[in-house]
């Protein structure tokens, strides 16, 4: 039972953000288990790095290669925004 409770805490682990008494108690059942070992180290190295790596920057050349590829491979692109009212009725002639 204790085992599954830390299997479900491990994404909590790699990020840090357990107390330090059950992190300290998920690192000595680590040492019984080698699978949640595993997957505590390699899921902390990866929240690590994911988190030094930086930042990609969103330009307004990204959004137009992006579009330019959609386009190219085929879809149809529409908003998500709805028709605004004054386009959904016919106005009389004014005259």
């Amino acid at each position: 039972m204790a085992n599954e409770l830390y299997r479900k805490l491990v994404d909590m682990y790699a990020a840090g953000e357990l107390p330090e008494d059950l992190e300290s108690e998920m690192e000595q059942a680590a040492f019984a288990d080698k699978d949640l070992a595993h997957d505590m180290m390699t899921l902390r190295t990866t929240a690590q790095a994911l988190k030094a790596a930086p930042q990609p920057e969103f330009t307004e050349e990204s959004y137009h290669r992006i579009l330019m590829k959609l386009y190219t491979s085929g879809v149809e692109v529409k908003t998500k925004s709805p028709a605004p009212l004054h386009l959904q009725y016919n106005l009389p002639m004014a005259g």
